[in-house]
């Protein structure tokens, strides 16, 4: 961010592990995106076995504005994306999968109240219903109502989906927040750390095309008790 209080590059942090199907595709989608600002694409290969960090590599050697940083063995998303944010240099900061089931298309929207100056933080809702949406597994939605729930319920806050990977967020408050995470709890400790800082948080609407665990869904049952714990930790006992 310039003197005049303008916004002038998006970061967006990627976390990498196994993703080789999709990285092209995606990455293409994050370099169009219909933004107005420059987009520096920080990629971090979480000890990816399939042939991902050689992607990743090539890219980097045709785009001047993508950065890769090479874990050699799998850390986490949350490991994943500290190394990312150490890394970026822009204005705000914004997560995005190295999958499809987020939308790039969705930019404007995410960081729109960041621009105009209404936002500090901006989460992307797969629960809003603005436009059409994918009709989501009633489970998956159902475990994600009720850890929202009890995010909440700790956080003093009213989000409709704390689990999604899309959060936009002023690049300075995120470089100051202590994150600790490995796994995907990360998306817990993020909202738990904004929430006491008294920032401007928004949700907007977004488009979501979820897969199944044949096309690679990495979340599991496991992950959901992970962030049960994660709340109670973020919530009562670290509130860093």
């Amino acid at each position: 961010m310039n003197e005049a209080g303008t916004y002038n590059t998006l970061s967006v942090l990627m976390p990498v592990r196994n993703e080789a199907r999709t990285l092209h595709e995606i990455i293409r989608r994050v370099l169009q995106s219909p933004i107005d600002l420059d987009i520096e694409l920080v990629c971090v290969d979480d000890g990816s076995t399939d042939g991902s960090g050689d992607i990743l590599k090539q890219l980097a050697s045709e785009h001047d504005n993508i950065k890769v940083i090479h874990h050699s063995a799998g850390k986490g998303k949350g490991a994943a994306l500290r190394s990312a944010i150490e890394e970026m240099t822009g204005d705000i900061a914004l997560v995005q999968d190295a999958d499809l089931e987020y939308d790039p298309e969705d930019y404007p929207k995410l960081i729109g109240p960041i621009l105009s100056g209404e936002a500090d933080a901006v989460f992307g809702s797969r629960f809003i219903t603005g436009r059409r949406r994918q009709v989501h597994r009633f489970w998956h939605a159902q475990a994600n109502r009720v850890l929202t729930l009890l995010c909440n319920m700790l956080s003093d806050l009213s989000l409709t989906d704390m689990e999604t990977c899309y959060k936009a967020v002023r690049a300075e408050v995120l470089r100051s927040v202590p994150l600790v995470s490995r796994r995907f709890e990360i998306e817990v400790e993020i909202t738990m750390r904004l929430s006491r800082r008294n920032l401007r948080i928004y949700e907007v609407p977004i488009s979501y095309h979820g897969r199944t665990a044949a096309e690679g869904k990495k979340i599991g049952f496991s992950d959901g008790l992970h962030a049960i714990w994660a709340i109670l930790r973020f919530g009562l006992l670290d509130r860093r």
